[in-house]
């Protein structure tokens, strides 16, 4: 009976059929698909390639793709549910608008008419930045490259990004500033082939585990894994390094000092390929070894020996996700990560490579062409050139292309504060769930005219407070493409129709332009995804992200293909691409730049009131704000509620015990009732809850401190208590 719940099947009653899939075994008769549909997961930026099973004009099961370069045929939890979330109970399936009972059903005519009316509206009455827009990392491509022209230029608003500054902007920045541009240098097939692979905040056995199968293929390799908490990364290192939260820009800087020192650097890279090496070398000589051990906790014995393993080694990898980005310093912790990089010639070089994982299915989508903190195609918005050859190829006039980027998402909700943005548009985004310090922003969004949120369910958190609802296919009901951490691109495939009367992100973009009366001007012609690829391969061509080669058909073929890829490559689709090989940057000398960062404290110190540090993360069964995954019985059964991991010492001086309910407090709010466990996983004087639970958001308390380069979210290392609650939750 059990399982039957997990599963959400009446096992009783099902018949079994053999599948001749020798791999598969026996399977129910009703899981036997008539068809299958190759599409792309569409949770994380691993971008695992899978086939969807059809029966019936329902999807019944999903696998792996077998062919598929990236995961050959493997797929986590999630994406094994994955086909449960098209037939959730919540989607969202007909247009919603606010009345004096509440949201009722109104027409898509009578949905979109509304929208454009207010928001322009409220552009007329408070000017056209009155209007904001935050978006996604979980759309295809072609929606992001048509939404960011309907922005731009037809709403004509810039104050529009996405949630991806929540987790990649800081990655994002840093590239920037080191190489002149945004885009992962490296490739999976770089953690196959480095001798030393160093993982700084990045728990990819939970958060990224098909990443697992292209380090085990490597077993000569030295695994060395940086994080405040045993993760279980950490458990497969072969050094584990249990810094102080937040120390790790300080090891960093420790880590080239000692290189530096002991001439573990490559010179002639450094002097034909890079500026700021005597600035750098002198500014890293008061991080010495016992200075850095006072700051990270480790010994400097260790730190001697991770240096040399790193400054010895044939191809040294680095890669990093959110312990690294989700940080007011998290831009400078990258831009140390690349100039230990540069420092040894570990970039373009197969193996080595300093590598941002990517957080959201299609982050990178965005990035290229969202229009949000660039031009498409990793365009400046202070280059006059750049605005004028995006003019020419959209044939509008240049300065109709803004000069600068507008505000970005946090700004975005200051300013929705402050009265000063009065409309907003959501869209594939929960962020009464994801956003810090929630109560702020509830404040904020209660203030709004006029809040549209686009979303494939409802009700959620931030659809329950719109003024309008806008229903939206989700992945395996469109078309279109992903691009993944190491970029490459695959195709999305619809495998069914959208529940109700939801449309798809692209139909819904395209409607509003329409009622706007810019679709002729900046969509002429367009009827499906594919049209706006093939004006976003010639807005790309010449760029470094260049997609001009790249068809749907080749997509297929091929299950993915990186970019770059000119129209005129004389190398296969099927080649590996790193970036860089050549030494040459995309700055004005060419030359990447070395940057002095300083280490300080993390904002918000443990005090007496609030002992203990809290560290925010992910489980392998939930994505994000649970919304699909909370909605697949399997999943949610495995992880159904938040817990909190404390150490032995601190538990016992607390006098708890595993499995009591607790509060976690700050100086911001409170969350109750989080499942207390005992471990020592966690150091003294530190605690972790996942954020994925709205009905235990641990944002609640934490801050709304920013990077002020990238502005993402200091969302780890603040200041909290933890008290047993003084009676059950009902």
């Amino acid at each position: 009976m059990k399982l039957r719940r997990l599963l959400g099947l009446d096992i009783a009653r099902e018949k079994y059929a053999f599948s001749k899939d020798a791999a598969v075994g026996h399977i129910s008769a009703r899981k036997v698909a008539d068809s299958w549909v190759k599409t792309t997961c569409g949770y994380c930026s691993v971008g695992c390639g899978m086939l969807l099973g059809v029966r019936d004009g329902r999807v019944v099961t999903s696998r792996g793709d077998p062919n598929h370069p990236v995961n050959r045929g493997k797929l986590c939890p999630k994406g094994l549910a994955e086909h449960y979330v098209l037939e959730a109970e919540k989607r969202a399936q007909y247009p919603l608008l606010r009345g004096k009972d509440g949201l009722a059903r109104v027409s898509w005519g009578e949905a979109i008419g509304t929208m454009a009316r207010e928001f322009q509206r409220v552009a007329e009455q408070y000017g056209p930045q009155a209007v904001g827009v935050i978006s996604t990392g979980q759309l295809v491509t072609e929606e992001f490259y048509t939404l960011g022209k309907l922005v731009q230029l037809g709403l004509t608003t810039s104050n529009y990004d996405g949630n991806t500054t929540l987790c990649m902007s800081t990655a994002v920045a840093g590239y920037k500033r080191s190489f002149g541009s945004d885009g992962p240098p490296g490739t999976y097939e770089d953690m196959t082939k480095a001798d030393v692979v160093l993982l700084i905040g990045a728990n990819i056995a939970e958060n990224h585990p098909i990443l697992c199968q292209h380090l085990e293929a490597n077993r000569p390799k030295t695994l060395i894994v940086v994080d405040p908490r045993v993760t279980k990364t950490a458990m497969m290192a072969d050094i584990y390094l249990p810094v102080r939260p937040r120390s790790d820009l300080a090891l960093l800087n420790g880590i080239a000092h000692i290189l530096i020192r002991d001439g573990l650097i490559d010179r002639e890279y450094i002097q034909r390929h890079t500026n700021g090496f005597d600035e750098l070398s002198a500014f890293l000589e008061k991080y010495e070894p016992e200075y850095v051990s006072s700051l990270t906790g480790l010994s400097t014995e260790l730190l001697h020996k991770v240096a040399h393993l790193y400054g010895t080694a044939k191809a040294g990898f680095i890669g990093w996700t959110m312990g690294v980005n989700h940080s007011s310093k998290g831009t400078e912790t990258v831009n140390a990560i690349n100039n230990l990089a540069l420092l040894t010639g570990n970039v373009g070089r197969a193996g080595g490579s300093p590598f941002s994982i990517t957080g959201q299915c299609n982050a990178m989508g965005t990035r290229e062409t969202g229009f949000t903190s660039g031009l498409p195609g990793y365009r400046k918005f202070e280059s006059a050139e750049d605005r004028e050859e995006v003019a020419r190829i959209w044939g509008v006039p240049a300065e109709r292309i803004p000069m600068q980027r507008g505000l970005a998402y946090p700004d975005i909700i200051s300013a929705v504060f402050r009265r000063e943005i009065r409309a907003l548009w959501i869209i594939a985004t929960n962020p009464l769930v994801s956003f810090p310090n929630i109560d702020v922003l509830k404040q904020a969004l209660g203030g709004l005219e006029f809040l549209v949120v686009q979303d494939g369910f409802h009700p959620t958190p931030t659809t329950e407070i719109a003024h309008l609802v806008l229903p939206a296919a989700i992945w395996g009901e469109k078309e279109g493409t992903y691009t993944n951490s190491e970029r490459r691109v695959s195709k999305v495939n619809a495998a069914v129709q959208p529940p109700g009367e939801a449309l798809s992100d692209f139909e819904i973009f395209l409607r509003l332009a329409r009622e706007l009366g810019c679709y002729d001007e900046l969509f002429p012609g367009w009827e499906r995804p594919a049209d706006a690829f093939e004006e976003w391969k010639r807005i790309s061509e010449g760029r470094l992200c260049d997609y001009s080669g790249i068809t749907y058909e080749a997509l297929e073929e091929l299950g993915g293909i990186q970019w770059p890829f000119p129209k005129d490559s004389d190398s296969p689709a099927s080649a590996v691409r790193r970036l860089y090989t050549n030494g040459s940057f995309q700055t004005a000398d060419g030359r990447a730049q070395l940057y002095c960062v300083d280490w300080t404290p993390f904002p918000e110190q443990p005090s007496e009131k609030f002992p203990l540090v809290l560290n925010t993360g992910r489980t392998v069964e939930h994505w994000h704000t649970r919304t699909k995954t909370g909605a697949i019985p399997i999943l949610e059964q495995l992880s159904p509620r938040a817990w909190l991991e404390m150490n032995p010492v601190d538990a016992k001086g607390l006098s708890l015990r595993p499995h009591d309910l607790v509060d976690v407090v700050s100086s911001r709010g409170r969350v109750r009732g989080v499942e207390l466990r005992v471990t020592e996983v966690i150091a003294p004087g530190q605690v972790f809850v996942p954020f994925h639970f709205a009905e235990w958001n641990i944002n609640e308390v934490t801050q709304d401190i920013f990077d002020p380069i990238s502005r993402e979210p200091n969302y780890k290392q603040c200041a909290v208590r933890v008290e047993k609650m003084p009676i059950a939750p009902p």
